[in-house]
């Protein structure tokens, strides 16, 4: 049996429009869990380019994608909510005057509410397809904090913009950094591509990782050259995975909401067509659908301020002003 767990609201999703949620919420006074797939908070953020500069944030001319996270964890805290993260919500059963979610892991929170802020759904890592044995012990998929590697050996494996991105932001703080790809192409972009080749990090292409090799933690890693004879032992303290992830919708489909495409259909108030379901961000659509996290951090907003009265019918979905509070 899991963790069983009680709050007015369930916040699935930790990215941007989730963590402004869970803060506005608490603003209205009510206790939040968020639950997340991830083991880190931030979504696609972290996840994707938590090195690159964002644009799009009021009052921000530019903000590095990790700092706005950090920033938004701090904000949400004052909510003093529940983080559920590395569990994905599995089921949901929406009933006359609560919801219940259970996660993959047993967790069984209940709600008076639940705010969907999936960004693309469930998001997982796609696998090195050897050492998963060392997830934790030097292998990872997030770089939340450069400071964490410093001094180390370290080998980035992929070719998209987050490997290229870490593998440049790591490079200060690094003993050394080796990015090893199975193609001689990247897909990241142009750019980044020429910084990564004009900088100190060592490219490996077209190579691949056979082997992760360490008694407590990685100490080594084995690279192959992709149908060639190449051969090389890394030593390493650090492999950072960064091959992609996977976007799951299935179990929002199988729960009954009303989806147009891959997004769930909301409507001016930010509900969903089940009852106490609400949804934010960019997992929704509505006749004029803007996908920017601006417009995320309001339809969170406007979601909390509708759904109050469910919680609690004392509650106005007029919030008053931030400066009034003491």
């Amino acid at each position: 049996m899991g963790e069983r767990i009680e709050v007015d609201l369930a916040v699935v999703g930790a990215g941007p429009a989730g963590l402004y949620a869970t803060y506005y919420a608490g603003f209205r006074g009510m206790s939040v869990a968020v639950i997340d797939s991830l083991p880190e908070p931030g979504g696609q953020i972290s996840a994707l380019y938590p090195e690159k500069s964002i644009f799009d944030i009021a009052g921000l001319p530019a903000i590095r994608g990790q700092e706005l996270v950090d920033a938004l964890v701090t904000q949400a805290a004052t909510a003093k909510p529940t983080f559920l993260l590395g569990q994905s919500a599995e089921e949901l059963t929406a009933a006359e005057d609560h919801v219940l979610i259970g996660t993959d892991t047993g967790t069984q929170v209940r709600a008076a509410a639940v705010l969907l802020t999936a960004g693309i759904g469930t998001f997982t890592p796609r696998e090195l397809p050897v050492g998963s044995e060392y997830l934790g012990r030097g292998l990872r998929y997030f770089v939340p904090r450069l400071d964490e590697l410093a001094g180390q050996e370290v080998v980035v494996v992929g070719g998209g913009d987050s490997a290229v991105d870490w593998a440049l932001a790591l490079e200060p703080y690094a003993r050394s950094v080796t990015l090893v790809h199975r193609r001689a192409q990247f897909r990241a972009h142009e750019r980044s591509v020429a910084d990564l080749h004009a900088s100190g990090v060592r490219v490996l292409t077209p190579y691949e990782v056979s082997a992760v090799d360490g008694e407590a933690g990685v100490s080594s890693v084995t690279v192959s050259e992709i149908r060639g004879p190449g051969r090389e032992v890394l030593p390493a303290q650090a492999v950072v995975a960064a091959l992609g992830f996977i976007a799951d919708l299935s179990a929002m489909e199988r729960w009954g909401l009303e989806m147009r495409r891959r997004y769930v259909a909301v409507d001016r108030s930010m509900r969903t067509n089940l009852p106490r379901i609400f949804a934010a961000g960019d997992i929704t659509d509505y006749e004029g659908k803007v996908r920017l996290i601006s417009v995320g951090f309001g339809e969170a907003a406007a979601a909390v301020n509708n759904l109050a009265p469910l919680v609690n019918p004392a509650l106005s979905t007029v919030p008053g002003h931030s400066s009034d509070a003491l």
